[in-house]
């Protein structure tokens, strides 16, 4: 139904993803968390797969944040666990799509770390969708750790603190290497962005679902992008400077 109503010539090129509501749908069945993982880990599949179809240069899934590592011993073995055995590098290879992972990396299990390097080096070359995981990461720690390397700049005379505009402090996150997400998603109800890509989602279109991740399939997905594409983005300006400059091009 929505595939058909998207404007292809529309299409984001980034979205970000909070993938929320494994443990709540694993719970409504009765089953333990652990198992919601696992189906939210196999559902990252299929939208990665139509994240391609549809042509997005980069899908950046919210995985795990600096606060997960709260979470119960045993939970957090799982995810990790869960990790190692989704990072296909047979699936990113044959559909020629790309990985990348961002966030406070030093702290996963060296096996986890070693896997991802591995796989953004093995899919460096690849021109498909960028699929990158925020591991170990939220906000606070990025702009934190963007702060401390432009403050090292700064301290070892490459620059001086009047030159630091906003392109700088962009140039030196963690996401420094595609553009800011045109379109968030957060499934599982929750309205709030948990920390996550606070600086790059300063003009992105927000779109809440109920629907828990292991239940946000391909037309789901559409039924966002379709309501995105639905949207005036005005960036500051007013509806008719943006309709005069849209009619003008």
């Amino acid at each position: 139904m929505y595939k058909e109503q998207l404007d292809m010539t529309r299409i984001p090129r980034h979205i970000a993803i909070i993938m929320d509501g494994n443990g709540r749908w694993a719970q409504a069945r009765g089953k333990e968390r652990t198992y919601g993982h696992q189906a939210g880990a196999e559902r990252v599949h299929h939208i990665m797969e139509e994240a391609t179809r549809l042509g997005v240069d980069y899908l950046t899934l919210y995985t795990f944040s600096t606060e997960n590592w709260n979470r119960p011993e045993t939970e957090v073995a799982a995810l990790m666990s869960l990790l190692l055995q989704h990072l296909e590098e047979e699936l990113f290879m044959k559909n020629n799509d790309r990985f990348r992972v961002i966030g406070d990396i030093g702290r996963l299990p060296k096996v986890v770390q070693d896997a991802c390097r591995h796989l953004e080096e093995r899919t460096k070359n690849n021109t498909g969708t960028c699929m990158v995981l925020a591991l170990s990461y939220s906000s606070k720690w990025e702009i934190t750790d963007t702060v401390r390397r432009i403050a090292q700049q700064v301290k070892d005379g490459q620059l001086n603190p009047e030159d630091i505009t906003e392109q700088t402090i962009s140039e030196n996150l963690a996401t420094h290497f595609m553009p800011d997400p045109e379109l968030m998603i957060r499934t599982g109800g929750e309205e709030r962005l948990s920390n996550y890509l606070l600086w790059q989602c300063a003009y992105s279109e927000f779109y809440f679902t109920p629907t828990y991740w292991p239940d946000f399939d391909e037309e789901e997905l559409c039924k966002a992008i379709v309501d995105y594409q639905g949207r005036q983005r005005r960036f500051g300006k007013t509806g008719e400077q943006v309709t005069e400059k849209q009619t003008a091009q």
